[in-house]
């Protein structure tokens, strides 16, 4: 039997519609409760919205991966955390584990907690207004209803600073903070011309969800996904500018819902200047940052996502110098704010010394992966090792440089959004592909210890990373 490595968004990366996706079968997204069975064991997503994970539930997280999985932690791309190598039976133990620590606060919604949010919001003095505090508020609200449970795993609310990070990460609903205390509400990755205040972003954004339940059933649809629905954007639009209204309980918020249909026409027209231009960001922050308060941020990059439990202990005591929390980021990284800026420097050369990366030109940096061998039955290739031995020869990143990710097959899982360099296992060797022209086709290196090949691979995609 061939076990394949789930994805949970099948078009990532892709700049076109996933209408027409096949989806006659169930969602078989993993979650906490729902473990998919890969090809090294049981493989679990534990949802973190917002990225906010307290030191405490980290260790446990480590603690729970060395007993009952593979003894590592894997950042997904929605930052959220994987355990993988699951043995047969332990699901009951998992959720067991994970509810103590506070990371199963519903067992009906758990697969669609799926809430991005700028990790550096409120600390560095970038975004419009901090969103940080829209998080908890959302997940709360999402878990009290119950219809929203029908959200697939695939389904993402992005909440967006103002500094453009996760608005353009392929959000079904989103929220980008403007000027005023203002946010300027997304679907799909589209400024939909709705402008709502701080204290409504939560009320509109659910209303968003809820009018894609309602557009899909009323297309008689299995969509996964706003972009799945047949003219999904202006629908679901066009439904939340009216049920918005009808929820509300006062003549006033009646008056604010028909205003918010108003804008929504007025930016059809052009009459309302769309909120800023976003585009993928290809990495992360990365090393020491400064924070308005004088205290300092750490972000480090955990090489191909991939966190042990000797790492994990020691990012969660950097957190505990800090405020108790850490943030997983959507580029496979984790923030640690509020540090005393002694205890920042001393914790990046800690982290440095445990593998994780501060340095902002650090081959790693912009580096993903997907599960390859012998996670993936489809893979061609141990796509990690590679990336692994090719890293140590390459260039060192820079501002400007494309992203790179390893794959080791066509389907091309955990691709990131925006131009990506690809290096994609064949059979044969690798592929490596960028805007979907492949500039070079290289042998597979024969093992460990040599170098011929891997280095004509270096070579090849730090030229692709860097000819744009």
């Amino acid at each position: 039997m061939s076990h394949v490595s789930p994805t949970c968004d099948p078009a990532a990366g892709s700049s076109g519609s996933s209408r027409g996706a096949d989806r006659s079968r169930p969602d078989a997204c993993p979650g906490a409760l729902q473990v998919h069975q890969a090809a090294d064991g049981g493989l679990a997503r534990v949802r973190v919205p917002g990225g906010v994970v307290a030191a405490e539930q980290l260790r446990a997280l480590a603690a729970v991966a060395a007993e009952l999985g593979d003894g590592h932690l894997e950042l997904t791309s929605r930052a959220n955390i994987q355990l993988r190598g699951l043995g047969s039976g332990t699901e009951p133990r998992l959720a067991e584990r994970i509810a103590a620590v506070g990371l199963l606060p519903s067992r009906t919604h758990e697969r669609v907690r799926n809430i991005l949010a700028s990790p550096l919001s409120g600390r560095d003095g970038v975004g419009a207004w901090d969103v940080a505090p829209l998080v908890a508020d959302l997940d709360r609200e999402l878990c009290a209803r119950p219809e929203l449970a029908e959200l697939s795993g695939r389904f993402l609310f992005t909440l967006d600073d103002g500094r453009g990070d996760v608005a353009g990460l392929d959000g079904d609903v989103g929220a980008l903070a403007v000027e005023s205390g203002r946010a300027a509400m997304w679907l799909a990755g589209q400024d939909i011309g709705l402008r709502v205040p701080a204290a409504e972003v939560v009320a509109v954004m659910l209303a968003a969800a809820s009018a894609f339940l309602a557009e899909r059933a009323a297309q008689d649809s299995r969509a996964w996904r706003i972009t799945e629905l047949t003219d999904g954007v202006a629908r679901v639009r066009d439904r939340l500018a009216t049920e918005f209204g009808h929820a509300q309980s006062t003549h006033a918020q009646s008056m604010h819902a028909q205003s918010m249909h108003a804008q929504s026409m007025h930016a059809q027209s052009g009459e309302l200047a769309p909120s800023p231009v976003v585009s993928p960001h290809p990495h992360g922050p990365v090393g020491l940052i400064e924070q308005q308060d004088g205290l300092v941020t750490l972000a480090v990059v955990v090489p191909l996502g991939r966190l042990s439990a000797q790492q994990a202990e020691a990012l969660a005591d950097a957190a505990l110098d800090g405020g108790g929390e850490l943030r997983t980021t959507p580029w496979r990284g984790i923030v640690v704010r509020d540090l005393p800026p002694a205890a920042a420097r001393h914790w990046s050369s800690t982290m440095d010394s445990h593998g994780l990366v501060v340095d902002p030109a650090s081959p790693w940096v912009g580096v993903s992966a997907c599960a390859g061998r012998p996670g993936c039955g489809k893979a061609m290739a141990d796509v990690r090792a590679d990336a692994s031995r090719w890293t140590r020869l390459a260039a060192r990143a820079t501002a400007d440089g494309l992203p790179v990710h390893w794959v080791g097959c066509g389907r091309r899982c955990g691709r990131p959004r925006g131009r990506v360099v690809e290096v994609v296992a064949t059979g044969a060797g690798y592929e490596v592909t960028r805007d979907g022209r492949v500039l070079a086709e290289l042998a597979v290196p024969a093992g460990p210890g040599t170098t011929g090949d891997i280095e004509e691979t270096a070579a090849a995609v730090d030229a692709a990373r860097r000819d744009q």
